[in-house]
């Protein structure tokens, strides 16, 4: 079906419901931000294929919700489809809840699915729409009933972590946590989010695409823990060692039943900002509720010292395979017919011949020419344009090994490009290097830290419509809270202090629609400094070892200062990497790698 008629099926069962509108966000039961084939509802009644956004669909009217990274692509996909493009956060467009409250009638009934929004979420269009008296229902997955073909959901085994990679084992985990509860006096924990439950019992999965992680929820309570999962995912052996640590497994779909039983008084730690509306709901008025971030957000955060070694080799591997490509591309385009999904295919082949990699950390994006300025540009069998020289091939990628997760971003100069596009290109590198020299005191967040990578962009009066920096979890998601490097404040993105431990990306970008796109990413490791009458200070460690491209750089737009971070940087990509490559990739590395003077 086209996109046009699911919508006329969604509205037939809305009307059937009463529903003046339907919201589809894009998330699973558990707030992910990349959901496994059966979740993809908003992607199959859109046509939107990003991994952010909302749908929502009025009876004569519908409208899709946005961040900066997907503007150009959702605009594409979004053409003749009826749904109108909403670019969240820029001048003049509503949020959902004033859209809702400017569009519907009084006494409207809203529908989604309960148990795929937040109760903040609903909460938020209450409190914004209570003057025309509307209500909720969220007890019918209308998508389910007009998606004829959907995918059943994902039941992949799960796999354990030896506590040694890990740093603690589950039962220390599990005691860190015991602790926050009663700091707070509570007596349950509610975990909702896969990745929260797969770091607190070191296990991993493959039920979500990218993100090696399973489909469970969790109640921890003073002394014992269940654990919702589909049974078949369990081998017997890890169901045994998970009763032995206390841990008792039930079924995946008895946790709004279990949190009905809940006794009265019980004091029960539930994020409204990430659990479900259905599971919230769920509790019994005589339960008492503690609204908060979930304690084992920070506590995944701050790397353990094994986790750091072990995302250090990670960082080692992942360089080696991205420096031979780098060298690839750079020396075959042209001389042979390569693709967009050809050298993501080229890559992986780069990455695969490492010991301990398990697949990529999000789909590639390999995006030459004007696909650079599509921020999260996938290639397709339709778009994937050949790759030649005279113009940047930008390059984000990442992989998941044994030792931890990547996330690398090289924009690279094929043949010789414009003097314009290596002036934009030496600018946004100056950010880059600004923001990874950083030195700064304990307790700042990474709002105070973003102007650093701008600030050379901004001087032209140019910048670009996503976050610098965002967390990056040990074999997890490669988009990680609570730390994020950003200049906007938001309810939703929390200002959380930057602590030794955590990771980070550092990834400005400047994106010329039609033309080309720049964007320079490592990721960055959070050290303790010195301690003085000032306190203690921190700095960043460049876990990432991948040169950057010589041919696009610039010096006599450098200062000393920058050039000196950079020949640094190289030094250290050389060290690291050169053991590993011989013969005409080394050679070609020592050159890469070489000191530039100003």
């Amino acid at each position: 079906m086209r996109v046009e008629e699911k919508l006329t099926a969604l509205r037939v069962q809305m009307k059937k419901r009463n529903l003046a509108a339907y919201i589809v966000p894009t998330e699973d039961f558990h707030g992910s931000e990349y959901v496994g084939a059966y979740f993809k509802a908003r992607e199959y009644l859109s046509g939107f294929t990003g991994s952010a956004g909302t749908l929502v669909v009025l009876r004569d009217a519908a409208a899709l919700w946005t961040d900066g990274r997907y503007f150009i692509q959702a605009a594409a996909q979004l053409a003749g489809s009826g749904i109108t493009l909403m670019r969240a956060g820029q001048p003049d467009v509503p949020k959902i809840p004033e859209y809702l409250r400017d569009n519907l009638r009084e006494g409207s009934v809203i529908g989604f699915d309960g148990r795929t929004v937040t109760g903040k979420f609903v909460s938020a269009i209450a409190d914004k729409t209570a003057e025309k008296k509307m209500s909720f229902d969220g007890s019918t997955d209308l998508a389910d009933l007009v998606w004829a073909d959907r995918p059943p959901m994902s039941t992949q085994p799960v796999w354990e972590m030896d506590a040694s990679s890990a740093g603690r084992s589950r039962r220390e985990k599990l005691a860190c946590v015991r602790e926050k509860m009663r700091g707070e006096k509570a007596d349950a924990l509610v975990l909702t989010a896969l990745d929260e439950i797969a770091w607190l019992l070191n296990l991993r999965g493959n039920d979500v695409l990218y993100t090696p992680v399973f489909l469970a929820y969790m109640i921890v309570e003073k002394e014992t823990a269940r654990l919702f999962v589909h049974g078949e995912i369990l081998s017997d052996e890890i169901r045994a060692r998970l009763e032995r640590d206390g841990i008792a497994v039930c079924p995946y779909d008895a946790m709004e039943e279990s949190l009905r039983s809940i006794a009265a008084g019980t004091r029960v730690w539930i994020d409204s900002g990430h659990v479900s509306y259905s599971l919230i709901n769920s509790l019994p008025e005589s339960a008492e509720k503690i609204d908060g971030p979930s304690p084992v957000e920070l506590l995944k955060a701050v790397k353990t010292p094994a986790e750091t070694e072990r995302m250090r080799a990670a960082h080692v591997k992942d360089g080696v395979a991205v420096t031979r490509f780098m060298r690839w591309l750079k020396t075959h385009a042209g001389q042979e017919k390569i693709t967009e999904l050809g050298a993501a295919e080229r890559l992986e082949e780069f990455r695969a011949q490492a010991e301990g990699y398990l697949g990529p950390s999000f789909a590639p994006i390999i995006a030459y020419g004007a696909h650079g300025a599509i921020v999260h540009y996938e290639p397709t069998g339709e778009t994937d344009a050949e790759i030649k020289p005279g113009a940047f091939c930008l390059a984000d990628t990442g992989g998941h090994y044994l030792e931890g997760t990547t996330d690398v971003t090289r924009t690279f100069a094929l043949g010789e490009v414009s003097a314009e596009e290596k002036r934009y290109y030496t600018t946004v590198l100056r950010g880059h290097l600004a923001l990874g020299a950083a030195r700064f005191p304990q307790g700042v967040c990474g709002q105070n830290l973003d102007v650093l990578a701008r600030e050379p962009l901004w001087e032209l009066g140019l910048d670009y419509h996503h976050g610098t920096g965002h967390g990056v979890g040990f074999l997890l998601s490669v988009h990680e809270g609570p730390q994020r490097i950003q200049w906007r404040i938001s309810e939703q993105a929390r200002s959380v202090p930057l602590e030794k431990g955590m990771v980070v990306s550092n990834e400005p970008g400047l994106y010329l629609e039609g033309r080309f796109g720049i964007r320079h990413e490592n990721l960055m490791l959070c050290c303790g400094g010195e301690e003085n009458e000032c306190g203690r200070f921190l700095y960043f460690e460049p876990l990432t070892m991948v040169p950057f491209d010589r041919d696009a750089i610039l010096p006599e737009l450098m200062t000393e200062r920058e050039l000196a971070w950079l020949n640094e940087y190289h030094a250290k990509v050389y060290a690291a990497l050169a053991p590993y490559l011989a013969g005409e990739e080394l050679v070609w590395l020592r050159e890469a790698t070489a000191p530039i003077a100003g």
